[in-house]
């Protein structure tokens, strides 16, 4: 399990509420992440957990509720969304990777874009986050040459790229063969030992407990569990979390 680099909380939530319609989300959570954590949320489909991991950086934009991040609230008029993003990087189930340019193009092109890094820097950094993932082979290769995992790899070197103080992962080995999981579930595991702090809604039970230091189970917009992955995976106190357990983790 990732030792927890300090207390400093690094994100606040304060009754985050969303609505699509008439349909509530997210229907007030609460919640503080703290630096270096690696927070797991779990939930069946629908219950909000992508929604909760898609406010944290603004891609849905909540009702009502607070969200600070590296306490400056990021939900308030006048807010320089871009910069806070960069904070923040994400991973899709589906890769989103451009097609028509090659691997080190996909990687280096945000942080050049934004002059974040001069193309050369940001080509360094790239190289060495291939050797991270394990592709430092691939840089010259368009994405359609790559494999599932391959792909989502490269994802994780992009987003990893703009150099961000968390990383979100929604979902990102469901899209995926299960032969190639484990491959991804690496280098997620990699990161996460080398003290970066991540919210990861996923359905792998076995990272949750291995590398996850939280646990949250979400169900219709609430958190109804907050603990210690090993404790809620093995001991549930919510009937609700006992039944969707008992589907999962067979």
């Amino acid at each position: 399990m990732n030792e927890i680099n300090s207390k400093n909380t690094i994100i606040k939530i304060n009754d985050l509420k969303k609505a699509f319609g008439d349909i509530t989300v997210l229907n007030g959570i609460s919640e503080e992440i703290y630096e270096g954590e690696v927070v797991v949320v779990i939930g069946p489909s629908g219950s909000g957990k992508s929604t909760f991991l898609r406010c944290l950086n603004l891609l849905e934009n909540p009702d009502s509720g607070e969200i600070i991040i590296d306490g400056e609230q990021i939900n308030t008029p006048g807010v320089d969304v871009d910069r806070l993003r960069q904070k923040m990087g994400m991973v899709f189930q589906h890769f989103n990777l451009f097609p028509h340019l090659t691997v080190l193009e996909n990687i280096t092109l945000a942080p050049v874009k934004l002059n974040l890094m001069s193309p050369k820097d940001a080509e360094n950094k790239a190289f060495e986050l291939l050797k991270t993932v394990d592709l430092y082979e691939k840089a010259n290769v368009y994405p359609s040459s790559l494999s599932g995992g391959q792909k989502q790899r490269i994802a994780i070197a992009r987003a990893l790229a703009m150099e961000p103080e968390i990383m979100l992962f929604d979902e990102p080995t469901s899209a995926l063969d299960p032969e190639m999981v484990g491959e991804v579930l690496d280098v997620m595991k990699q990161l996460a030992s080398s003290g970066m702090t991540m919210v990861v809604v996923t359905h792998e039970m076995g990272f949750a407990k291995e590398v996850g230091t939280r646990l949250l189970f979400i169900d219709e917009g609430k958190i109804l569990e907050n603990g210690d992955p090993k404790d809620i995976l093995s001991n549930p106190k919510q009937e609700r979390t006992k039944i969707f357990l008992s589907k999962v983790l067979k």
